[in-house]
């Protein structure tokens, strides 16, 4: 039972559908979509539209998507890929020949072709129940008429005003005279609603040939990208099996790799060979749950890359074995030292929202343009925003994310399902990049092994230790109850830059016939259901 005394917000409780996302006009789209007749789907595309308009610094057009679909609630699910590739000229070779010694963020080798309009296309003329040129028409209309910017949105705006103000588009696009507008001013895009109008007429071909594909191209070669029309005509994601784990009696599924959704499920696989306590803020379970995710990631670092062109051992990597012998080396007094040390990048800025109709079909959905801004790119005519997602490869030769020809980057966008008594009981997803393998653990630990309910395991302070490091970003009640007691066992404890992530997730309540949906205070959004 929530604490009416404390500050935070209540759960959502509804019967017939609903919605929770990062953006109050996204969470809103998407009960209108439903209430109108729409399915999951048909609500979680027309969301996510709306929120590569108003939060345009954490996801677009220009991004990839990942999604899983569980018609009525069946565990018979479908996950959805929708990550793009490399260029086909794109090479290790190419780069050094031109000097590239790192991939840099506004680099147009950063740039991958966007899955993102792929997805969105494929599944909704696969599973949806309406045109894409209705499901579009909020998003058209928010970009064309304007919408005013909620403070996480304006917040992220400001600290990207460099970056933005170097591209011409992009600088007249967000910026006003050289300056980040404040919260509640009012913003339009109407290079991207033409765009959107042009994909809600004539659907993926609109955007990967055409007017707008060779926008994208010229920009990009323009710069000395390898992009050429053939690569985006031949754009396609791929329908994948999820992969999953048990934990603490609830079937766990995530997407196969490139993501590292097989990370979160190794962190859940370790934990399980613990007895935790039900305090959520426990020294010893904190501890365990830093290293275990420390352990986790840097095999992931390892083997996480493109399953196509690279040999990713997930059956290894879910083994009990494996498990076993990184639970073993754990020890409650001290850090666990060293730890390989791999090529990494900053993994910022994503959306994730699910839906559930009245039908139980449930739809966990996310959506990214990789740093806040992606690339801080845009092509001059279409005002398609680029993600950097090609920063994720190595230029180390061999190494199983090594940049490639039509490869995928490793991934760390993910998003989630439970299931539980032969059918799914909850999408769920957490944002932040690098956090997000971890946060998918450490949100079902608090639900599962502290039996918080779900708004307060999402509202519970968090923390992350940086990749191939001994230091914890930790925020404040964290650092304020045990951050001496971490540091003592060897962590360097910091404050964050931002606030952890961002999660939302609903339950299926199939015996009493409800829906309870929870969203971070740490973003904009919430969960709403009618």
């Amino acid at each position: 039972m929530r604490n009416f005394e404390d500050p935070g917000r209540s759960l959502a409780v509804a019967r017939h559908g609903m919605a929770a996302t990062s953006h109050p006009a996204s969470t809103l789209t998407a009960i209108e979509i439903l209430k109108a007749g729409g399915n999951a789907i048909d609500a979680a595309v027309a969301a996510v539209a709306v929120q590569s308009v108003v939060e345009a610094g954490s996801t677009g057009v220009g991004g990839d998507c990942f999604a899983m679909i569980a018609v009525e609630g069946s565990i018979d699910m479908r996950a959805y890929n929708g990550s793009g590739r490399t260029p086909a000229a794109l090479t290790r070779s190419a780069l050094r020949a031109e000097g590239v010694t790192a991939i840099e963020r506004s680099s147009p080798h950063a740039v991958t072709v966007p899955g993102a309009v792929d997805a969105w296309c494929r599944l909704l003329s696969d599973f949806g129940r309406m045109p894409m040129a209705e499901v579009l028409q909020p998003a058209i209309a928010m970009s064309r008429e304007g919408y005013p910017l909620t403070p996480r949105v304006a917040a992220d705006l400001g600290l990207q005003r460099d970056l933005l103000a170097a591209d011409p588009t992009t600088r007249a696009t967000f910026l006003v005279e050289g300056e980040a507008p404040a919260v509640g001013s009012v913003q339009r895009q109407p290079l991207l609603a033409d765009t959107l109008d042009a994909i809600a007429r004539d659907g993926r071909d609109a955007f990967y040939r055409g007017a707008v594909a060779e926008d994208m191209v010229d920009y990009l070669r323009g710069l000395c990208g390898h992009h050429t029309l053939d690569d985006f005509a031949s754009a396609a994601g791929d329908y994948v099996t999820p992969i999953s784990t048990t934990y603490r009696g609830r079937t766990i599924y995530e997407c196969p790799p490139n993501g590292q959704g097989v990370v979160a499920l190794l962190i859940l696989n370790i934990l399980s060979r613990f007895s935790l306590s039900n305090d959520p803020l426990d020294a010893d379970d904190l501890h365990l749950l830093l290293e275990a995710t420390r352990l986790a990631y840097a095999a992931r670092d390892a083997m996480v890359a493109d399953p196509s062109v690279s040999d990713v051992a997930v059956e290894r990597m879910l083994s009990s074995a494996l498990a076993d012998r990184l639970a073993r080396s754990i020890s409650l007094d001290r850090v666990t030292e060293p730890l390989t040390s791999f090529d990494t990048v900053e993994h910022k800025d994503t959306v994730y929202l699910c839906v559930v109709d009245r039908y139980r079909n449930a739809v966990s959905f996310i959506n990214s343009i990789f740093s806040s801004y992606g690339s801080g790119l845009m092509a001059p005519r279409s005002g398609v925003l680029f993600h950097n997602r090609g920063q994720s490869f190595s230029l180390a030769a061999g190494h199983p994310n090594e940049v490639g020809p039509r490869k995928r980057p490793m991934h760390t966008t993910i998003p989630g399902m439970v299931a539980e008594g032969g059918r799914v009981v909850m999408p769920f997803g957490v944002m932040g990049g690098h956090y997000q393998a971890m946060g998918h653990a450490h949100l079902l630990s608090r639900l599962y092994d502290c039996g918080l309910d779900l708004q307060t395991a999402i509202d519970l302070p968090r923390l992350f230790p940086l990749p191939a490091t001994a230091t914890v970003e930790a925020e404040e009640a964290i650092r304020t109850r045990i951050g001496a007691e971490l540091e003592r066992r060897g962590f360097k404890v910091q404050p964050p830059r931002l606030a952890i992530g961002g999660a939302q997730a609903i339950r299926i309540d199939w015996e009493r016939g409800v829906l309870i949906g929870g969203s971070d205070p740490r973003k904009d959004g919430m969960a709403l259901g009618y």
